[in-house]
């Protein structure tokens, strides 16, 4: 069995692909800092002898290359996420996120450690040629607009992963993740699955954004874990991007009505304009689609859960979470 450093590892999708690992045999190692990440994601896990949590930050070299000497695969899970981060932190958003990819790669590089780096959706920007495929262009907004940082900043860090494959021989894979959900998500940087479910739960209207027409696909993150612990095992995907994501597409005010459905709240659903609930001259994207032909084909693996399974068990979740 390998050892696996995960960085962001008591996040939400890090601590379901830390209990994966673990159940597959694997000894695990986390580092993370805990700006956005919870212990609460890992505590049932804080008694398996397999797994080991490092209080740190990935820019402190020294821990890095301790924990990177250890281990036979990375994931760089670790960065700054959420709409609110990127319109009120822009600085510490665009730091965090290619200043902690080149901290990784770095490391990973001196014993020539895989790396799988997790990027996202964002970075199609306002494309329109859905569905999104890897080999196609992105179309971001203005620098002026702090909406694109994060995006920009995702994108240097994919450029970088290539480059450190290409230039460095270090064997990296590239994951675009298209809105995933579950049990543990938080919604306290700008999620709307989170945010929806505790507005219902909490008997507040859900407030939708824009017009609610634009559509997502949501990927349960069971199907994002699966996919991960499967790409690194297999050679053609070294070197390549792949989108993880579910082809099937909602509108958000119909995921809204759902939610609604499905928690039995007794709640309205408020229509809030862009720019009150962000910044004057927010842009929007109406379709985030994405083509996973390509991941299908090298892994053989195609998402297994529909949305309402998603959503009724992220929703008992988190009537777990209130009753205790």
């Amino acid at each position: 069995m390998s050892t696996i450093l995960i960085t962001g590892g008591a996040g939400f999708i890090g601590s379901h692909l830390t209990e994966s690992l673990l159940a597959r045999g694997h000894q695990v190692l986390i580092l993370d800092d805990l700006s956005s990440g919870d212990m609460e994601n890992i505590s049932h896990l804080r008694e398996n002898n397999s797994l080991q949590f490092f209080h740190g930050s990935i820019k402190s070299f020294q821990t890095l290359d301790e924990l990177v000497e250890r281990v036979d695969l990375i994931y760089h899970l670790a960065a700054t996420v959420g709409v609110y981060n990127i319109i009120q932190s822009p600085v510490r958003t665009i730091s965090n996120n290619i200043g902690g990819t080149e901290a990784v790669l770095r490391a990973a590089s001196m014993k020539q450690v895989p790396v799988v780096l997790a990027s996202t959706s964002e970075v199609y920007g306002k494309s329109t040629e859905a569905p999104f495929r890897e080999d196609g262009d992105v179309v971001l907004g203005p620098t002026s607009r702090a909406r694109w940082s994060y995006a920009t900043s995702k994108l240097a860090d994919e450029f970088m992963a290539l480059a450190y494959w290409r230039e460095r021989h270090v064997p990296t894979v590239v994951v675009r993740l298209f809105n995933t959900i579950g049990p543990r998500q938080s919604g306290r940087y700008g999620m709307v699955v989170p945010r929806f479910i505790n507005q219902a739960l909490h008997g507040r209207p859900l407030t939708v954004f824009g017009t609610g027409q634009q559509t997502r696909c949501f990927t349960y993150v069971r199907d994002v874990v699966e996919w991960m612990i499967l790409l690194p095992e297999l050679k053609q995907a070294v070197g390549k991007v792949f989108n993880l994501g579910n082809p099937s597409e909602v509108s958000i005010r119909d995921l809204a009505s759902t939610v609604v459905r499905l928690s039995g709240a007794d709640v309205q659903i408020q229509l809030i304009p862009y720019e009150k609930a962000y910044d004057e001259g927010f842009e929007d994207m109406e379709r985030r689609l994405p083509d996973i032909s390509r991941v299908v084909s090298v892994t053989g693996y195609s998402p297994k859960y529909d949305l309402e399974t998603m959503l009724g068990e992220t929703i008992d979740w988190f009537r777990l979470q209130r009753g205790r």
